[in-house]
């Protein structure tokens, strides 16, 4: 007999007017705080006033959350942030209930909430060890701390935030493991109910490559912001601010930033101090927007006009910036969504000049920039959820010649595979190096590939860039990386072969390398090992994958063996589990000797299925399954519930009352099967057919306690010997079952009620009927010259009907 177990929110939607939102919600618009860098102006609204904000709600459906065991117990929540927003702000709604009520008495947690743009936070609250080669992405947390008894409210700003796919990962402080019976008290529940609010600036200007904008500043404006979208093979971006005239000179600051508006820690330069005003972006993102903004010093009076200027380096033409204008089949790359009024739209012209800003063509030298080599791309097969393999045209073996770098790049489709593990393994064809001390280094970079021209060069990081490095040479041939939740997008790729010397590394000659490259998704690294299960788990419409470790095993992937079980402990609980169910052998007995013959088959189906069930129950390897353990565990708990219902019903000793006791028990395995079906975990599903059948029992000796006005069981013997002490063996192996069981001596204790509950089975069982003395003849009957012959002792229903005939008729 066992017991092991029992344990999304909406749709995004924008909030309307007419929807009631919480109060601290509907004020919270009001008490937005401003733009990062005054009230942003773009650039041809001159006259118009400030630039248009427009402001969006989101919302989600309250989830009640779970103590931290593993990433599987977490609430995920899923939001998408639309691109020029300048401040989003998170409204984080906490609050306990209690039995359908408010929990004020309940204990107040803590609850810890992560942020992460791009894909799912990689959590590690238990500080556990993560598996070798691993790379842990970086996110924010926050504690929520509780103000009111039953409620509190967090709110969490990020100003000029990443666009795209935003996740919140909630969960509970781990708790001390206590199995608790579903149903038998109203447990506290905490819910958690994440709101989002973002203000988007709408009219961006848009700066066109080569071409130069005019802008004049008026007084009352502080900041202008415009964006340039950055296309595919772009090695350096060039923003340079012209004829800059104002009462001090050229009071203006220039700041940069790729995918979002700038920060006070972006790239930023002071016009004053440095002439040419330009800032020059090596590596830039590609295909995506970098936002320009144009500041002025605070506390400068009159007008401020100015000029700004864009320029690309396309990389594989170094000696030549991008074109002016981009040809039609270049428009492929752009996306539709300018944001700048007048619907601009990309051709073989010019883009028009707006009523308030000038544009005209400028040619600017381009300094000469590293070269970029080809990319090849990687052919994506799906073998099914997060299992995908990318495989190399004419691979998987890979040149890697000494002169330049190989670059490849992997595509992670949008929000579809962020939520399992990118996995690259890198393996050096030693024979391929001649003798030479070669090494092969990779760099793992997102959205750009990094392509440096000191190919010395031995880092993956930049001022504005970090990747992953790998390497392999003769002595260390298997390089391998693992990215649990990677951001989706492009991943490029670029390996070198350099030789190591007395000066450190240097560009080999005529050695090319031969590497073996593999790059694939998995939904959990290594499949979560041998003490662990990869579960798929589902929040809205979003997959994502996590690791259930067991037999006290952590970890990412259930790796960290500090708090793992030993073999011999795995063993020792596997065998008391098991063998404690040998306690039933005494019941059986009593029952075939006392010709209870239907109770010792249902204590019998017990003993085995609770035997096999733990058997394949067990957290660890020790584990032995003949069926599948959903069989086995409904076989398990119906076999200790019928083994209370036949023992009750024997007890009340119904055959002289109801002369078909029989379909009593017919009718327990029917109620208890269907009450093990609808909750196998349910505290009144499975307790309410156990008090139906003592409520039988009850009403038996209560009718023959009348009938014979003397207490039943008749002797004190039967009291003091077999009834007290079964009762008391019963309950205490209740009282353990409900309250004393926890995930650390559950082996222990469980075990324990196995003997208890076999053991007041033994006590409790009523003995053999015997036959009483004869009270004489009855007065027989005569009729149409037959004599009707009645068994005297079945009358008064001492002996069993089935060893005596009902009635016998004798010949006259």
């Amino acid at each position: 007999m066992g017991r092991r177990g029992g344990g999304g929110g909406g749709q995004q939607r924008p909030l309307t007017p007419t929807l009631r939102l919480p109060l601290p919600l509907l004020l919270l618009p009001l008490l937005l705080p401003p733009p990062p860098a005054g009230e942003y102006r773009g650039a041809g609204s001159e006259g118009r006033g400030n630039g248009l904000f427009v402001t969006d709600y989101f919302t989600r459906t309250p989830r009640k959350l779970s103590p931290f065991r593993s990433f599987a117990s977490i609430e995920l929540f899923h939001f998408h942030i639309p691109e020029d927003t300048v401040i989003a702000v998170w409204n984080l709604i906490t609050f306990k209930e209690q039995g359908g009520t408010f929990g004020d008495q309940c204990p107040d947690r803590s609850i810890t909430v992560y942020f992460r743009s791009g894909a799912p936070s990689v959590i590690n609250p238990l500080h556990t060890h993560f598996p070798r080669d691993t790379a842990i992405p970086g996110s924010f947390a926050l504690t929520l701390t509780w103000t009111l008894p039953n409620r509190t409210t967090g709110v969490f700003n990020v100003t000029s935030p990443l666009p795209g796919d935003w996740f919140l990962a909630a969960h509970l402080p781990k708790d001390e493991g206590k199995i608790s019976v579903k149903g038998l008290y109203e447990e506290c529940q905490y819910l958690f109910q994440p709101q989002l609010i973002v203000q988007r600036l709408v009219n961006i200007a848009v700066l066109y490559p080569g071409y130069v904008t005019e802008q004049s500043m008026a007084p009352h404006n502080r900041s202008c912001l415009y964006k340039v979208f950055v296309p595919s093979y772009t090695s350096r971006v060039l923003v340079e601010v012209l004829q800059c005239h104002g009462a001090e000179g050229c009071p203006l600051w220039l700041r940069v930033r790729a995918k979002a508006p700038p920060l006070h820690n972006s790239t930023a330069l002071d016009c004053r101090e440095h002439i040419p005003c330009q800032i020059a972006l090596d590596l830039p993102f590609w295909n995506h927007w970098y936002y320009v903004l144009v500041e002025k010093h605070p506390g400068v009076p009159g007008t401020v006009s100015f000029q700004v200027t864009v320029q690309l380096t396309d990389c594989s033409r170094p000696s030549l910036a991008r074109p002016p204008f981009l040809p039609s089949s270049a428009s492929m790359n752009m996306p539709h969504s300018f944001g700048s009024a007048g619907g601009l739209v990309l051709g073989d012209s010019p883009p028009p000049a707006s009523p308030n800003s000038t544009k005209h063509q400028v040619h600017i030298a381009s300094p000469t920039s590293e070269q970029c080599w080809p990319i090849r791309p990687t052919l994506r097969n799906e073998l099914d959820t997060f299992s995908v393999h990318f495989y190399i045209f004419f691979g998987p073996n890979v040149s890697v010649p000494p002169d330049r770098p190989a670059v490849f790049v992997i595509n992670l489709l949008p929000v579809l595979d962020s939520g399992g593990v990118l996995n690259l393994e890198l393996r050096l064809n030693v024979s391929s190096l001649c003798g030479e001390n070669v090494t092969v280094f990779g760099c793992l970079n997102h959205e750009v590939p990094l392509t440096s021209g000191d190919n010395a060069s031995v880092t993956c990081e930049t001022e504005h860039l970090a990747g992953f490095l790998l390497s392999v040479n003769a002595t260390a041939s298997l390089s391998r990386l693992r990215i649990p939740y990677p951001q989706t997008g492009s991943w490029y790729l670029s390996l070198r072969s350099l030789c190591a010397t007395d000066h450190g590394f240097e560009p080999c000659t005529n050695v090319t390398a031969e590497v073996y490259l593999r790059a694939y998704l998995s939904p959990c690294i290594n499949d979560c090992g041998m003490y662990g299960q990869c579960k798929l788990l589902r929040t809205n419409n979003y997959l994502y994958a996590a690791c259930e470790c067991k037999a006290g095993w952590n970890g990412w992937g259930c790796t960290d063996n500090t708090e793992a079980f030993s073999y011999g402990f795995q063993l020792l609980s596997t065998l008391l589990l098991c063998l404690s169910n040998v306690m039933f052998v005494p019941p059986v007995a009593i029952a075939v000797r006392s010709h209870y013959l239907l109770e010792a088959a249902v204590y019998i189906f017990t003993m085995f299925f609770s035997t096999f069930y733990h058997a394949c129950d067990q957290p660890g390897i020790v584990v032995f399954c003949i069926m599948e353990y959903d069989v086995l565990q409904f076989c398990d708990f119906l076999g200790s519930l019928m083994s209370v219902w036949v023992t009750v019903i024997a007890m009340a000793r119904l055959q002289p009352v109801v002369k078909q006791a029989s379909v009593l028990y017919l009718l327990g395995a029917m109620l208890l099967s269907m009450a093990l079906q609808m909750d196998r975990h349910g505290l009144w599903n499975l307790l309410g057919p156990s008090l139906f059948a003592l409520g039988i029992m009850a009403i038996a000796w209560t009718a023959r306690t009348i009938q014979r006005r003397h207490c039943y069981p008749p002797t004190w013997k039967r009291w003091a010997f077999y009834l007290c002490p079964g009762a008391l063996i019963a309950a205490a192996a209740v009282l353990l079952y409900a309250f004393v069981e926890t995930e650390e001596n559950y082996f222990y204790i469980h075990s324990i009620w196995h003997l208890l509950i076999a053991g007041s089975v033994g006590f409790l069982l009523p003995p053999r009927a015997k036959p009483s003395r004869h009270l004489g003849p009855l007065p027989r009957r005569k009729g149409c010259g037959y004599q009707l012959c009645v068994n005297e002792q079945e009358e008064l229903g001492l002996v069993d009907p089935a060893v005596t005939s009902i009635n016998s008729i004798c010949t006259s």
